[in-house]
């Protein structure tokens, strides 16, 4: 029996190490912090639970896949909410687009949506649906059309990526279908959520769309760290074993192989295959100091287009708001010159797009009755690009975003806060060993989301193995997902 080491159980680790013990490996899964989940953590204040993870779930069913592997059942462990819209998008001018997901008349509520708000692209619309249908139907999506690492695979995929235009931005193909600049933020925006530049990355993150349209989104009762948990107690009722609040220090190596884990407290094993899901370049630069292909690996990584982080504040109010759904991105007046001060010119802009989660109208339990639970992210550019004191800069910041919140939705909001707090990219370079606080890691341009400069699997270290969302830029879950069962293909063909 082949005895694995998987570092990080954030949900792509989590997900890798199960697939490796349901399938017989003795697993070992480290994580530097007390709970599992990585960047999916729920914090209790003032009897608010806020959540950090995504903001909903597009794809339950590769969850329950993992339950489903050693003949489990997910509903029996974690409840899944669907939401009552997939999201609202709103224009400083007043203009709303709400955005049905799921539901047998999804496509038509949006039909009407696109006739109230954009009547003369009645037509595109429709023709954009049958191009995501074609795309989707051929297996296209993001993080499954990335070719691997090598001339056949990219050769098999070349008429994939010629017949669904894959060379076209998230923004460009929107724009070959539709002309109102609302709707092709509409239909690009969620890119964006992902960390992906809708001007640069390629046009299959437009799916994303098409699959929420048609299958709605879905929140954990409890949390997306409430799913972490249950992933974590299955990983365990599994046999396999997992050590917490104890961050990998090195990975060993003896040729051209990783031999040997240790930690900060001292402990240390030998394992047959190290997976790594922890930030690649404190992968390469720390934790594989000592080999030369470590460095190597880190100063060509940080030569490359790393995603924007986010700053986030999370607010506790008094009072309900249903009108309000769990989903909202508030637009600014700019859309492509604010995408290319984050993405190019590094500057902190004054205009915001927001995405503003309410949690507590899809699951009460988040909050006391008679309050909510909120939280409000903006896309940023990194520290690389960006590098300013974010101790200082802060509290600005979530002054102005609470400000617009307020002025745009909730008019007496200061009146009704009664906790809130906020993370800065400081904060998720410091947490989570992010690089320049880029949380989404490699940017998904055309170039890097197609062809990924890293596989599932070291080219020199023939035991060291890599999953999670980095493997496949602007990926989010889906790709952090997809990453693990591809690594754990490869390690349970490869190791021995």
């Amino acid at each position: 029996m082949s005895r694995i080491c998987v570092i990080g159980a954030g949900l792509g680790g989590l997900a890798l190490a199960i697939r490796l013990q349901s399938s017989g490996a003795e697993t070992t899964l480290i994580e530097a912090h007390d709970r599992p989940g990585g960047q999916s953590w729920t914090r209790v204040r003032e009897g608010f639970t806020f959540d950090s993870g995504p903001a909903a779930l597009a794809d339950p069913s590769a969850f329950a896949e993992l339950w489903q592997l050693s003949g489990g059942d997910m509903t029996k462990d974690v409840k899944l909410l669907p939401l009552a819209l997939a999201r609202r998008l709103s224009w400083p001018d007043g203009t709303v687009i709400d955005m049905a997901g799921g539901s047998e008349d999804a496509g038509a509520a949006m039909r009407r949506e696109i006739a109230r708000v954009a009547p003369e692209d009645a037509a595109g619309y429709e023709e954009f649906l049958r191009w995501s249908d074609l795309a989707l139907r051929d297996g296209a999506a993001p993080w499954q059309a990335a070719p691997r690492r090598d001339l056949a695979s990219i050769a098999r995929s070349v008429p994939l990526l010629a017949r669904h235009q894959a060379w076209r931005s998230v923004h460009g193909i929107a724009a070959s279908f539709v002309k109102s600049a609302k709707l092709r933020e509409a239909i690009s925006v969620a890119a964006l959520a992902e960390g992906a530049n809708p001007l640069q990355a390629s046009a299959f993150h437009a799916l994303s769309h098409k699959h929420e349209l048609d299958h709605g989104l879905w929140w954990p009762k409890g949390g997306m760290g409430r799913l972490a948990a249950a992933m974590a107690n299955l990983f365990e009722k599994l046999g396999g074993i997992l050590v917490a609040r104890d961050p990998v220090l090195h990975i060993h190596t003896l040729g051209d192989r990783a031999s040997e884990v240790e930690c900060v407290s001292g402990w240390r094993q030998r394992f047959d295959g190290v997976a790594s899901s922890a930030d690649l370049v404190h992968t390469y630069r720390d934790l594989l100091a000592s080999n030369q292909r470590g460095p190597e690996m880190a100063r060509q990584l940080v030569r490359r287009s790393f995603a924007p982080s986010s700053f986030t504040v999370y607010f506790g109010l008094a009072g309900s708001w249903p009108g309000i759904p769990h989903n909202t991105v508030l637009f600014g007046p700019r859309y492509r010159g604010l995408i290319e001060d984050i993405f190019d010119h590094g500057v902190l802009p004054r205009d915001f797009i927001i995405f503003l989660q309410h949690a507590s109208v899809t699951d009460p339990s988040l909050a006391a009755k008679g309050k909510s639970v909120f939280r409000a992210t903006i896309p940023v550019a990194n520290q690389a690009k960006l590098p300013i004191d974010w101790d200082h800069a802060g509290p600005l910041i979530e002054r102005r975003i609470i400000d617009e919140v307020g002025r745009r939705l909730i008019p007496d909001i200061d009146d009704r806060i009664v906790t809130k707090f906020h993370t800065s990219p400081r904060d998720l370079a410091l947490d989570f060993n992010a690089w320049a606080g880029s949380i989404n890691g490699l940017c998904a341009s055309r170039g890097q989301g197609l062809w990924p400069p890293v596989d599932e699997r070291d080219g020199r270290l023939r035991n060291l193995y890599f999953a999670g969302s980095g493997v496949q830029p602007g990926g989010g879950v889906g790709g952090a997902l997809s990453s693990a069962r591809a690594a754990a293909k490869r390690i349970l063909e490869e190791v021995r």
